[in-house]
């Protein structure tokens, strides 16, 4: 018999929170359930803080219960006030629908859709809908606004000002929940643990509605061992959209966390058995290189298939070897015009992207961080040629991690 995905997730390392965990434990184990997650379409792709929770759908996918994914076009109009020091950008529908349709295509990765395994639903059906004065009698009546008040997600922002189309997020996510529970039996729902406060007011408004239990469940957030929430970087967010955040900048990402963090993220954002993962957690030192490869190439052929993990794992390689496929790795072209004159380095580091500006990369230089072709820059002035290309590439390293290469175009 396959083990109860409730001890799956709890080994792995996913669960913050849960209303009820002997009664949760026992029905994933007894019964399918239905069971859902919410996304609000706030932005054109999904971003790493969301593979977790995508990857939670799967696990349970795979222990045979049924996920919905309900695309915010609702909620999202409203803009969710947990976790934010001040109101989130107002969108247009047509912006929402269009974010909504690409998260489709990126969850399609991860979930089965196929004859009904799965469903994808937009609140935006029935919230959009609503009419205000019946919402309030219906649904508004049920909550006590010294209750909200409370709540974690509204607490923290009472200081800096709490706008009252914030203020319903908590009613209309609780009243998805609702719908959901009576058009599909849905009697679970999960949710990164800032979400609680919202899971609690669903379950609560289903008793007093329907006088039924449903249940709730939490996450932990995707942070480092430093307590920092995860998916930034210079450049900004890191995208599931290969538009956004090329696979081999995906693939580096991971490549390039800490070694106190490599075994947990090993354990929520790859299905790699445990006992493979508790091997991997022996190794110390250099080895720890050797389960960052693992992690990287893992991550990487979930969100964007094996072959771009392999192209993405070779590229990286290449740029610490001599030989090797470069075709994937980051690549600035310049001509051969400018060249003729040769180029300053704090020319080419501008034209490459690595610095933002020149003092930038004086600073950098005059503290040993940057080489080229494995030399390192000592000389601000340097002057670059063609004399530096090796078959018309050459190779320029950032601090320890960050490597480019630039070519010469025809």
């Amino acid at each position: 018999m396959s083990r109860n995905v409730f001890d799956v997730l709890k080994e792995r390392g996913f669960i913050a929170q849960t209303t009820n965990e002997d009664k949760i434990r026992e029905i994933l184990g007894s019964q399918q359930v239905t069971f859902y997650i919410g996304f609000d379409p706030t932005a054109d792709s999904l971003h790493v803080g969301h593979l977790l929770q995508l990857i939670v759908m799967s696990h349970m996918q795979k222990a045979g219960h049924r996920p919905i994914a309900v695309l915010g076009g609702g909620t999202a109009m409203v803009g969710d006030p947990s976790g934010r020091t001040d109101m989130r950008q107002m969108l247009t529908k047509e912006q929402i629908d269009y974010n909504a349709s690409r998260f489709k295509v990126q969850m399609e990765k991860l979930i089965d859709f196929s004859d009904g395994k799965a469903i994808m639903v937009n609140n935006g059906d029935w919230l959009l809908g609503l009419n205000y004065v019946e919402f309030l009698r219906e649904i508004g009546v049920h909550f006590s606004v010294n209750r909200m008040l409370a709540a974690e997600c509204f607490k923290s922002r009472l200081e800096r000002g709490l706008s009252f189309i914030e203020f319903n997020y908590m009613l209309m996510q609780s009243y998805d929940f609702l719908r959901l529970y009576q058009d599909y039996n849905c009697i679970l729902e999960l949710g990164g643990d800032d979400q609680w406060s919202n899971i609690l007011a669903g379950i609560d408004l289903i008793r007093r509605v329907k006088g039924e239990e449903a249940y709730g469940m939490t996450f932990c957030l995707l942070t480092t061992s430093e307590g920092k929430k995860m998916g930034k970087t210079q450049k900004g967010a890191v995208w599931l959209d290969p538009e956004k955040t090329s696979p081999y900048d995906f693939y580096q990402y991971w490549r390039n966390v800490n070694d106190a963090d490599v075994i947990r993220f090993l354990k929520l954002l790859t299905f790699l058995p445990m006992e493979e993962i508790e091997r991997l957690a022996q190794y110390r030192d250099e080895k720890i290189n050797e389960a960052k490869e693992i992690l990287a190439y893992e991550v990487t052929k979930i969100v964007h298939g094996e072959e771009e993990a392999r192209k993405a794992q070779q590229a990286a390689r290449a740029l610490f070897a001599d030989g090797g496929d470069l075709s994937s790795a980051p690549t600035t072209e310049i001509s051969g015009d400018d060249l003729k004159d040769g180029i300053g380095i704090l020319d080419l580091l501008m034209k490459a992207g690595l610095i933002p500006s020149k003092g930038e990369g004086r600073r950098l230089i005059s503290q040993g961080g940057i080489y080229i072709n494995g030399e390192r820059v000592d000389d601000q002035n340097r002057i670059i040629t063609s004399d530096d290309f090796k078959e018309g590439q050459l190779f320029i390293r950032k601090g320890k991690k960050m490597y480019h290469r630039v070519v010469i175009s025809n």
